[in-house]
């Protein structure tokens, strides 16, 4: 098939990869324009921009999908179909009419679960013990398309929103691609939605990765991983923000500890939650580097009356 190919960060690129290196054509890619990134905050073209160009396949970046110069460029490439990969704007119906096929996106959740922007962060958040991606296609209301496929992936204990949207990117691909596949032959067909277990993923903001740590543990812990490596968690010491990395549980044997109130040793710093203390991994204060919680406390000169809060 003819595809016009839909995305932005390092999300879609294992999506892109694959359809490139299949017997599918990618005439063009659509994707958000260039912004400002890193520490310098330079203007720079997204990852799959950048891809793209690499691969000298034309780039379509419009301020809004509704654009009549986009619409007109879209309607003359005319694309069988339009997947879709964490492009991170809404597409009208003038765009959605275009393919005969119409626009699939690939999301990363078990549809109807965790419709929106945030589906990994929202399933770790929550504690979800399993979660996935899936393929539909694409409506004007939010995520709400009949599916094609689907997929299923653990969520580890350990996992942070960074490491599991890895997995579900690399997993995704071979879906997208079988998705396209089973369009071109026929042989594919959506399905609706379940009418229950709807539930909505809200993008996580700064304010929302404020670690309370009269929260219990666990918590604490599920809010760290959603939070890494964005919006990125973080706490107040000595009236500065504090950057944390994740956290792991305290031995079973440690004392307990008020919320916030640190502990520090010379191999690990422990912090009071709710329940049972958690153990502090990387920090980074503010104007230095992401640093083990160890060495931060002896250049803090922690004491047993300093807390987190």
């Amino acid at each position: 098939m003819r595809l016009v190919f839909a995305g932005t960060p390092d999300t879609a690129l294992p999506s892109l990869d694959a359809l490139l290196a299949s017997d599918h054509e990618v005439a063009a890619v659509v994707t958000r324009p260039d912004g400002r990134a890193g520490r310098g905050r330079r203007v720079a073209a997204s990852p799959v921009a950048l891809r793209a160009a690499e691969a000298g396949i034309e780039v379509l970046k419009p301020a809004k999908a509704r654009d009549p110069e986009f619409l007109d460029r879209l309607r003359e490439i005319a694309p069988d179909c339009c997947p879709v990969v964490a492009y991170g704007a809404l597409l009208p119906r003038e765009a959605l009419d275009v393919p005969r096929h119409g626009w699939v996106n690939l999301h990363f959740s078990l549809l109807p679960a965790w419709r929106g922007a945030a589906p990994v962060q929202r399933a770790i958040l929550h504690g979800d013990d399993v979660t996935g991606a899936a393929t539909f296609q694409i409506e004007e209301g939010l995520d709400t398309g009949p599916v094609y496929g689907v997929l299923t992936e653990p969520i580890r204990p350990d996992d942070t929103s960074g490491a599991l949207l890895g997995r579900l990117a690399a997993a995704g691909a071979g879906l997208l691609l079988d998705t396209m596949n089973g369009i071109e032959a026929g042989v594919l067909e959506a399905r609706p939605q379940p009418a229950e277990g709807v539930s909505h993923a809200a993008k996580l903001t700064p304010e929302d990765a404020r670690v309370d740590w009269a929260s219990p543990a666990r918590h604490v812990d599920r809010l760290v991983r959603a939070c890494t490596p964005a919006p990125g968690a973080w706490t107040e010491f000595r009236d500065a923000r504090l950057k944390l990395g994740p956290v792991r549980p305290a031995p079973p044997d440690a004392e307990p500890l008020p919320p916030g109130r640190l502990r520090a040793g010379k191999k690990e710093v422990l912090a009071g939650t709710a329940t049972h203390p958690v153990v502090l991994g990387e920090v980074q204060p503010p104007g230095k580097r992401p640093m083990p919680a160890a060495d931060w406390a002896r250049g803090a000169g922690i004491t047993g009356e300093d807390v987190l809060r």
